[in-house]
């Protein structure tokens, strides 16, 4: 601390001293925080730091500010207010001594360090003293510079931002804070966005910046309150808006002015135009997202996207980054996070779905108009015009989904489809060396528009592209025509495709050998798609192709994009007519020696080798299995038994669960001994369920189990007992809920499985001991009904949900015996920090199991009906009750059967049977669903014949947990007891 305080020794010398000092804060402050080193700091040594730091913020020097506020900041985090109640009046007096500039800026920057991570109790109080302050720097521009009104600006918006965080639970308290102040400071606003925005002045644009930010959390969080203030920046805003594309056009778009891009301020902050521009583009969203604003945009929208497109051009930056290096084009075209073309599209889209067809209508208008000025410009001899041009496909593109939905013709008939079928076709003519982004950009944009543009158009572009990718053009050109091919080959008719497919396979493996990481995924898709489209004549390029794509899996193999993107190749060429024998062939004495000797190769090579052996047995004919058996199923059984590696381990599983779904019950007799074949199977499930083991090694042996009993369940059955066994002490080591909810999917089938003797197996469960628990069956119980809201996919609900119902239907005693956790009590209010959820955790109700169990498959029911109710465009019957009549009658459920929706009804019910029947569970469950019959259960009419029988059949019971419902589980229950 005397170091950085003594202004005698070099800058850079007390700058790491204040470095270093921050860190020592970190470590030494605080006994009770975590990472807490000892010794702890003593209170006098702590005094005398605090001072000195203080007496550093008013130095000449920026960086010794910003290093020293950071340290102030760290000791304030733990002493302030209550052990360090000067500070806040030290700099408060610092602000306001208009003689000491280096104090003020020194003042503002801690407390834009303080204020980022302040709480709900120290900003309601801080604000009243500290906003008049700021804006009296604000609106003083003749004594502050613009970058000491952006640094006050950057504090207002740190403290509205938390009152915006604590006004969705102190809303009239924060609204009444905030009230009073919103008009002065609009007025400034105002002042600040009414000049015309100036070139290569990046104080001037992070000072504005500041004001959208602060503006943006206004509109947002004292929505009415900013309202009746807002009108006074409507021009400021707009003049903001249309000077600052000017300047873009000027510096980004075209070069001719600096733009800044990619500076810092000394503070670290960015000072770019773009960074700017993307907080303009993002606050005019907020607007048009938001009921109240809108309005003020909604007569204005052709202009609002007029100029919006104007901020999608490429930049000259861009143009030079993307003209040396391909990846970077296609890096940055994959990237979707920060740029202004990105924030320009989310714009656009908000303009769609707030305004609907009239957003719609006003940008096809706009576009028009950006088309016809660069047609213009191109006839004029403007160099830039295709940056326009592009900019207007590019955004057409990325809006297509909403644009097809809908028929935009404008008053003079003007036809929108007809328009993209020009715009691109007109485009295409354009030279391909002059202006490659433009070619790049409609080439990719044509997919998008391939089911309104003409059947000749398409053809066209698919042929173009086949050509592009073997000629000279620019990478970026190919870029799109990969793109093109990747998208329209597998549609491609059969006789467009068959005359130039071999010439493909060799353009696309010459750019495979040439590709680099970034664009390897993007050759190795269109490659996909040329096997999937290449029909015959997969197999006379096997030979040739399978090598190559191999040699790419083999070097990349422990890069999990690029190895699963060969794998997809490999397994369409496995797919194509012929080709699956010579591929397994050509793999098998490569993989062999691999998996025999898993130690001595390289890292991820048997990880990946096993991902590999899986995507071949997939699907595969019994002999193909059978030759994969023959060289791979010991070693891989020894790798299950033998690897501390999670990823071997976790694709080894699949590897088995793969054999034995697709070898079925022959698969014990491949290897001659069918005893021993079922050991191994079983010693392979013994480690995978060993609780010493970690957790992501077992992570797929749910899967395995489930392919164990359905396929071998003869031999399974025999040893169920020490199954449930295992599979219990897994779940209590169990630290992953992934693994932990695929071993309850195990506990669900293995209930199906005991019909119709399921009140047996519950018995068997009762007699197995769990640690912590009266039994194995109250343990999984307990955790089952945990886990049951978190259980995804269509095959895993249906299962779980089945099984619970059957559970349920046994009246076991000790399902009335067991209490299980009910629902979570909401005991405190406020905002809940950390402190508060260490003292009061969670707090939950307690209720008998079948209450429980009858409250979920209530809570599955109103689920189904709650999504039959979004996909219908009429009133439903199954729309939440109002609030006046939420009160249910405990006798209204049994006049319920003699009651009839009607002809509605049923059609509704129809709608609830369709839910989950055609949802994709993905790859990894693929297996599972294609072979069980369980995945054919109509869930929503097993919970109706559920809920009628039980209803019907003990109408005691019925009633006694009924009444434990809530009202939403109630009601769904009534709605199809009254069928």
């Amino acid at each position: 601390a005397k170091v950085a305080a003594n202004r005698e020794f070099p800058m850079e010398l007390r700058q790491l001293a204040a470095v270093l000092l921050k860190q020592f804060i970190q470590k030494h402050w605080h006994e009770d925080e975590d990472g807490f080193v000892h010794p702890v700091v003593a209170n006098d040594e702590k005094e005398i730091i605090r001072r000195l730091l203080l007496l550093c913020l008013d130095d000449s020097h920026r960086k010794i500010c910003t290093a020293v506020s950071m340290a102030v900041t760290s000791i304030a985090h733990y002493d302030w207010p209550e052990d360090w109640p000067d500070l806040l009046p030290f700099l408060m007096k610092l602000i306001n001594d208009r003689m000491n500039m280096n104090g003020v800026h020194g003042a503002l920057r801690c407390l834009a360090l303080i204020s980022s991570d302040l709480d709900d109790k120290t900003v309601p109080s801080m604000v009243p003293i500290l906003f008049p302050c700021l804006l009296s720097i604000v609106s003083s521009p003749q004594i502050y510079d613009k970058s000491l009104r952006a640094r006050a600006l950057e504090i207002v918006y740190s403290c509205t931002s938390m009152l915006g965080t604590m006004s969705g639970i102190y809303k009239v308290e924060t609204t009444n804070l905030m009230s009073p102040m919103l008009q002065p400071w609009m007025q400034q606003f105002s002042s600040i966005l009414s000049d015309p925005v100036p070139s290569e002045e990046p104080d001037d644009w992070s000072l504005r910046m500041e004001v959208l930010k602060c503006l943006s959390q206004f509109v947002q969080n004292f929505a009415g309150a900013t309202e009746k203030e807002f009108m006074v920046i409507v021009g400021p805003l707009w003049q903001t808006f249309v000077t600052s594309l000017k300047v873009y056009e000027l510096s980004a778009v075209e070069g001719a002015q600096d733009s800044f891009e990619g500076r810092y301020d000394s503070d670290g902050t960015e000072r770019s135009l773009e960074s700017f521009v993307m907080q303009l583009l993002e606050f005019l969203l907020t607007i048009v997202g938001s009921a109240r604003f809108a309005k003020v945009v909604a007569n204005n929208l052709q202009e609002l996207v007029y100029y919006t497109l104007g901020f999608l051009q490429i930049t000259e930056q861009q143009v030079q980054s993307w003209s040396l290096d391909a990846n970077q084009y296609i890096a940055d075209e994959d990237d979707n996070m920060y740029s202004c073309r990105v924030s320009g599209v989310l714009l656009l889209e908000e303009i769609i779905n707030a305004c609907g067809d009239e957003g719609i209508g006003a940008i096809i208008d706009a576009t028009r108009r950006r088309f016809q000025e660069s047609q213009q410009a191109r006839v004029d001899g403007a160099k830039v015009w295709w940056r326009i041009r592009e900019a207007i496909v590019y955004a057409m593109a990325s809006l297509s989904d909403q644009l097809l939905e809908t028929e935009v013709r404008g008053p003079d008939g003007f036809d929108s489809k007809k328009f993209l079928e020009q715009m691109i076709t007109e485009d295409i003519g354009t030279g391909v060396h002059e202006y490659p982004f433009l070619y790049a950009r409609v080439f990719s944009s044509v997919p998008k528009f391939s089911s309104v543009i003409s059947p000749v158009v398409v053809e066209h572009f698919l042929h173009a592209a086949i050509n592009a990718i073997s000629m000279d053009v620019p990478p970026p050109v190919k870029v799109g025509a990969c793109r093109v091919l990747s998208r329209l080959l597998p549609e491609a008719k059969k006789e467009l495709v068959q005359p130039h497919i071999i010439q493909l396979f060799s353009t696309l493996t010459d750019l495979l050998k040439q590709a680099s990481e970034e664009s390897l995924h993007l050759v190795l898709e269109t490659l996909q798609a040329a096997v999937k489209s290449g029909h015959d004549a997969s197999l006379t390029v096997e030979p040739v192709l399978s090598p190559i794509i191999l040699n790419t899996w083999a070097t990349h193999v422990s890069d999990p994009f690029i190895s699963i993107d060969a794998i997809e190749v490999l397994e369409a060429i496995k797919n194509a007519p012929g080709c699956i024998e010579p591929l397994v062939s050509r793999i098998l004495p490569y993989i062999g020696p691999i998996l025999s000797q898993p130690k001595q190769q390289p890292e991820g090579l048997v990880a990946g080798s096993l991902d590999l052996v899986t995507m071949l047995l997939k699907n595969a004919p019994n002999y193909v299995v059978k030759a994969l058996y023959d060289v791979c199923f010991d070693p891989i059984i020894r790798i299950v038994l033998q690897s501390d590696d999670n990823s071997e381990m976790q694709n080894a599983t699949e590897c088995l669960a793969a054999f034995v779904c697709g070898g079925k019950h022959e698969i014990l007799s491949w290897g001659g001994d069918p005893g021993f074949t079922m050991r191994s199977l079983l010693d392979a499930l013994s480690r995978l369920l060993d609780p010493e083991l970690e957790s992501s090694g077992s992570f797929f042996v749910g899967n395995y189990i489930l392919q164990l009993i359905l396929n071998l369940p003869s031999q399974m059955g025999q040893h169920v007992q020490d199954l449930v066994c295992a599979l219990v002490r897994r779940m209590q080591s169990c630290g992953i809920a992934g693994l932990k909810n695929s071993l309850l999917l195990v506990f669900a089938r293995l209930v199906h499985m005991s019909v119709p003797n399921v009140g047996q197996f519950i018995d068997l469960l009762v007699t197995i001991p769990a640690e912590g628990s009266e039994n194995s069956f109250a343990y999984v119980m307990s955790e089952w009904i945990k886990q049951q809201g978190e259980i995804q996919g269509s095959y895993q609900i249906k299962v779980t949900t089945t099984a619970l119902a059957l559970l349920f239907s046994t009246r076991h005693i000790e399902l009335s015996k067991i209490n299980v956790q009910g629902h979570l009590i909401q005991t405190t209010a406020g905002i809940t920090t950390r402190s508060k959820a260490k003292s009061a955790p969670e707090q939950w109700t307690v209720m008998p199991l079948n209450a429980k169990i009858l409250a979920l498959l209530a809570d599955t029911l109103v689920e189904i009906q709650e999504q039959v109710t979004e996909h219908d465009d009429e009133d439903s019957d199954w729309e939440e009750v109002d609030a006046d009549d939420a009160v249910i009658d405990k006798d209204l459920v049994h006049a319920a059967t003699a009651k009839s929706f009607g002809r509605s009804s049923h059609e509704h019910l129809a709608a609830m049977a369709k839910v989950f029947e055609n949802q994709n569970d993905g790859d990894e469950d693929e297996l599972m669903s294609s072979i069980d019959p369980l995945n054919q259960t109509n869930l929503a009419n097993y919970l109706v014949d559920f809920f009628v029988k039980f209803y019907q059949s003990d109408r005691s019971l019925f009633d006694q947990l009924f009444q434990s419902l809530t009202q939403s589980q109630q009601h769904a229950i009534q709605t199809v007891l009254n069928q």
